[in-house]
């Protein structure tokens, strides 16, 4: 893993191949698959540089089994033009290093969707069908380095606490 700052720092401490393919089966542009493991389960997720939050679809919410009650707040956020009802949660992210790195593991904050009042969780995964997790900017990657080469279709990452 070559990447390292001028003064032999290493920039990345770890390094895993992505997919690039359509989010869902409406959209025509690639995005960037990487396997993550939020709260110890293993899943592929979306990085969305435009995006907010970690953001669970509702198969990765059924396996965390949070409580409601534990959440930070309450929210709704609108996730590929789909208004979703959710919660804020803290988890813990793991970017998996494939190369002989290091996993790096850090709490992120993390919109895991619920039923509205008025919905059943089948109303939930019906209005999610196709659609992966996300892991945005705004409260999750922006707590990281990472760095893409497209050409060898990798991904790299670090602690932004490297360069200290």
């Amino acid at each position: 893993m070559p990447l390292k700052f001028e003064d032999g720092k290493p920039f990345a401490q770890g390094v895993c191949s992505f997919l690039m393919r359509p989010a869902t089966d409406q959209e025509l542009i690639s995005r960037i698959f990487i396997e993550v493991q939020i709260e110890g389960v293993r899943t592929e997720v979306v990085v969305d540089t435009g995006g907010a939050y970690l953001v669970c679809n509702p198969e990765i919410a059924d396996l965390l089994d949070l409580d409601p009650a534990a959440a930070l707040h309450a929210s709704e956020i609108e996730v590929r033009g789909r208004r979703t009802a959710g919660d804020l949660h803290r988890l813990y992210l793991t970017f998996l290093s494939e190369e002989g790195g290091e996993n790096l593991r850090w709490e992120v904050a993390a919109f895991v969707p619920r039923p509205r009042p008025t919905q059943s969780w089948e109303d939930v995964r019906q209005l999610w069908e196709g659609m992966p997790s996300f892991i945005g900017l705004t409260g999750c990657l922006e707590q990281v380095r990472f760095a893409v080469d497209p050409a060898a279709d990798l991904f790299y990452f670090g602690s932004s606490a490297v360069a200290d």
